[in-house]
């Protein structure tokens, strides 16, 4: 896969994660645990974004 695929391809579950920590919130009964592992997730495809783009 190239660069570019590859970063598309993360930016584009870095959206879904975006959308689904969203609805997540919405619910009154959220686990604070699954959203923290959701942030996380989302915050390392970002890392990871970034080193990509850097590269």
């Amino acid at each position: 896969m190239s660069l570019n695929g590859r970063i598309s391809e993360l930016s584009n579950k870095h959206r879904q994660l975006d959308q689904k920590i969203s609805e997540t919130q919405k619910h009154p009964s959220v686990d604070p645990l699954e959203l923290k592992d959701l942030k996380r997730q989302k915050l390392k495809l970002k890392e990871q974004l970034r080193w990509l783009k850097a590269s």
